[in-house]
């Protein structure tokens, strides 16, 4: 029993060693380079861009930012038929040519400045806090993000970006692959706000955790 819990913990040791080296492999001098294809759409610093329906990527968590990517290249996302944006993303993210250009472009991202987004989303702010109990089960009280649950931080996004993406996963254009795990239990969670007037209340509600 104790040669398998010291075998156990030496397994442990070794892969939290080798996962620390590869997150500092990353190169985010490399990463800079290669963001100027994104910066296009998703602005310099990671900001946003409403007119070219980009979201706002600084300040996310990597692992989420990886998952995403990995969906477009594989394409569990950016596939269903309607989502025009994910379809524009999709080719951009295939660029990206392997895991190590991935890890750069992610590590350079970490390294733009996190700004608080415009607000351009209105709701009942009090609503939106009853109706988020819910979603605070993946996406933390503060929506701040669980990774163990599989939920992005919320705050910080763009109001229009989480509007959106929230009718995306309504209306089957997101969480409809059989790899994207994490969104398709995403599905029956938007389901929930029956309407426009309750996903806008629940994102004035995050609009004031920022």
């Amino acid at each position: 029993m104790l040669r398998i819990a010291v075998l156990g913990f030496l397994a442990l040791f070794v892969t939290a060693f080798f996962s620390l080296n590869v997150a500092h492999a990353a190169d985010a001098a490399a990463g800079k380079m290669a963001y100027a294809v994104c910066a296009v759409c998703h602005g310099p610093n990671g900001e946003g861009n409403v007119a070219l329906n980009s979201p706002k990527i600084a300040g996310q968590e990597p692992w989420y930012l990886r998952r995403q990517l990995e969906l477009y290249r594989s394409g569990a996302r950016g596939t269903a038929p309607g989502d025009i944006y994910g379809m524009q993303m999709r080719p951009m993210a295939m660029s990206i040519v392997d895991d190590t250009a991935m890890e750069n472009v992610i590590a350079y991202v970490l390294t733009l400045p996190v700004n608080p987004p415009a607000v351009t989303v209105e709701g009942d702010i009090a609503a939106g806090k009853a109706a988020y109990a819910v979603c605070a089960a993946c996406h933390g009280a503060n929506a701040e993000g669980l990774e163990q649950l599989g939920g992005p931080r919320l705050t910080g996004q763009n109001d229009w970006y989480l509007v959106r993406q929230i009718n995306n996963f309504k209306q089957g254009r997101r969480g409809y692959h059989a790899s994207d795990i994490f969104g398709a239990q995403m599905r029956p969670m938007a389901a929930i706000l029956v309407n426009d007037q309750a996903i806008n209340n629940v994102v004035a509600y995050i609009n004031s955790l920022n």
